[in-house]
């Protein structure tokens, strides 16, 4: 028998799995492991499998190919490699603890890469590419990884700043931290409180139809009992609230949803704050939020006439996709995204969003 590392994209829709799963069965495999990683496009399957010696790389391509696999790559494995991925993850972290220095070697025994190098200065900073992954870790300092065999994924992304933040910690808790806007006005950011309903209810009905109908897609003036459950749901996700002196005027949602590694957002700022950068500090927060949380990609939905919330993600670096009808899709990557920015700019006088 020989164990393949088998990856392809697929429609992230139901059935489409046990579809793949069913053609390495009938091409003779016995699937000895599953991940599922994010992508740009939807989302990769990635298999370990044991196969026949007579079945060839070519021929489990074929076959996935068959049952709606897309960018199908069939490499070798080893058994070595079938370790319990939050096993080996912890006992990297526990090598960690013991000799920091050994950081990129044991980076790239988590990934399997074929290289691991510190790296400095303009090197640092450059971007990733598929089979080159640079990892920050700390200011003009990164790792980078160098994989000849597989690309490396959103998700993978995200597992190796987990292990960086073990041993940097984020210098600022984008929770409870006080804000200061360009114009000088200060506000407080926090977690949702179940006694906040009041506030956030005058809230919604000082904001004008418009500015409800960017955030819900229709312009709902009452906060309604449902809606506030959701906004209070520990398990489902966090609200902010941005907080100034006479009350709450911003509301920002960090959901998860049943996609491995994915969170939504979504944004409601009151008219009279709008246009003062206060959207696009929440944005940041969340981003912060979710890379503390090991998401790999925030996604978001929103009118197509939303140009605020538009500009303030394509800045981050999120990619932006037609939907149905009116409505568009920004995937936003969480490592890659420009968390190292200061989210606010440094002259007082600008009064951009």
């Amino acid at each position: 028998m020989a164990v393949w590392r088998i990856r392809t994209e697929i429609d992230d829709r139901p059935g489409r799995l046990a579809a793949l799963s069913t053609a390495l069965a009938a091409a003779g495999g016995n699937i000895l492991n599953l991940e599922v990683h994010v992508a740009p496009g939807g989302v990769i399957d990635e298999f370990v499998v044991e196969f026949p010696t007579s079945v060839s790389a070519a021929h489990i391509t074929a076959c996935l190919a068959d049952a709606g696999g897309r960018r199908i790559t069939v490499v070798p494995a080893s058994r070595a490699e079938l370790v319990d991925h939050t096993t080996a993850a912890l006992l990297v972290a526990a090598k960690l603890h013991t000799d920091p220095r050994s950081l990129p070697h044991l980076l790239g025994e988590l990934l399997r890469a074929d290289d691991a190098t510190w790296v400095y200065g303009p090197d640092a900073n450059a971007p990733s590419e598929d089979h080159t992954l640079i990892v920050p870790a700390g200011p003009s300092r990164a790792v980078r990884l160098i994989r000849r065999s597989l690309p490396f994924t959103l998700t993978e992304a995200a597992r190796a700043d987990a292990l960086i933040s073990f041993l940097l910690p984020l210098a600022t808790d984008p929770v409870g931290h006080p804000l200061t806007l360009p114009d000088f006005a200060r506000l407080t950011v926090r977690p949702l409180r179940d006694d906040d309903f009041t506030a956030v209810r005058e809230m919604h009905r000082r904001c004008s139809p418009l500015t409800r109908r960017g955030r819900y897609f229709l312009a709902r003036r009452n906060l309604t009992a449902r809606m506030w459950q959701a906004f209070c749901d520990r398990e489902r996700g966090i609200t902010l609230v941005a907080e100034s002196d006479r009350g709450v005027v911003a509301l920002a949602h960090l959901v998860y949803t049943p996609d491995p590694g994915v969170g939504e957002i979504a944004i409601l700022v009151e008219d009279a704050w709008q246009s003062r950068r206060l959207g696009t500090e929440l944005t940041w927060r969340l981003l912060t939020l979710a890379r503390s949380r090991g998401l790999a990609e925030l996604r978001a939905h929103l009118l197509a006439d939303n140009r605020r919330m538009r500009r303030i993600l394509t800045r981050l670096g999120a990619v932006i996709e037609s939907g149905p009808g009116l409505i568009l899709e920004a995937r936003l990557p969480v490592v890659s995204a420009r968390l190292n920015r200061s989210p606010l700019p440094a002259t007082p006088q600008s009064h951009h969003i």
